[in-house]
């Protein structure tokens, strides 16, 4: 599935890339920069994505929508949807134009608002992607693991670039008897949870 990437998906993707290099080199400040993940956390997480249970796979904090783009690969194979959300205008509309350009958005569901009000109404969660601002997380992973099905996973990014703001949560998820976790050392950390 990963080998063979549309090319509107790869070019968008490479269009993102050097946007987030330029962003990470020339001092942009933090909330403009696109903060996206890497591309092997991409695959990583589209891998993942694509062998969750039947449910609802969300995505917290879109960006220019590139996570989504390579869950959106899953999706595309599994005949399903991502709902995202994205509380930041120009973020928001800069991915409605990544889902446009990359002809992806039939499989993403992009939301603009906060994720801790709108996820009351999304139940049977299967796979979560969790990158939004750092100092959430925690209140994040108690909505959305109580939500969770069976098998169900999450993956929250920055889990060792981060570690200090994200320790209390991490240790919650390592020492939570509803799932199993542990964190992975591909590209800036992903703490991987997978509900029991």
């Amino acid at each position: 599935m990963f080998h063979i990437i549309p090319k509107q998906v790869q070019d968008r993707m490479s269009y993102l890339e050097a946007i987030d290099a330029k962003d990470r080199d020339d001092g942009t400040e933090r909330l403009k920069r696109l903060r996206q993940i890497t591309p092997d956390t991409g695959k990583f997480i589209a891998l993942l994505a694509s062998i969750a249970p039947a449910g609802n796979l969300i995505e917290i904090g879109t960006s220019a929508g590139y996570s989504a783009l390579w869950i959106s690969l899953a999706c595309i194979e599994k005949e399903t949807k991502i709902t995202t959300f994205e509380i930041l205008d120009e973020k928001y509309n800069l991915a409605q134009e990544t889902f446009s350009a990359a002809n992806v958005s039939n499989y993403i569901n992009l939301i603009k608002g906060d994720a801790c009000r709108l996820l009351k109404d999304i139940d049977d969660v299967s796979f979560c992607f969790l990158d939004a601002e750092k100092e959430i997380y925690d209140k994040l992973y108690d909505i959305v693991i109580p939500k969770m099905v069976t098998g169900g996973i999450l993956v929250a990014d920055n889990a060792i670039n981060h570690r200090e703001t994200l320790q209390p949560m991490l240790d919650k998820a390592l020492d939570d008897e509803r799932i199993d976790a542990l964190i992975v050392p591909i590209g800036k950390g992903e703490l991987v949870c997978r509900k029991l």
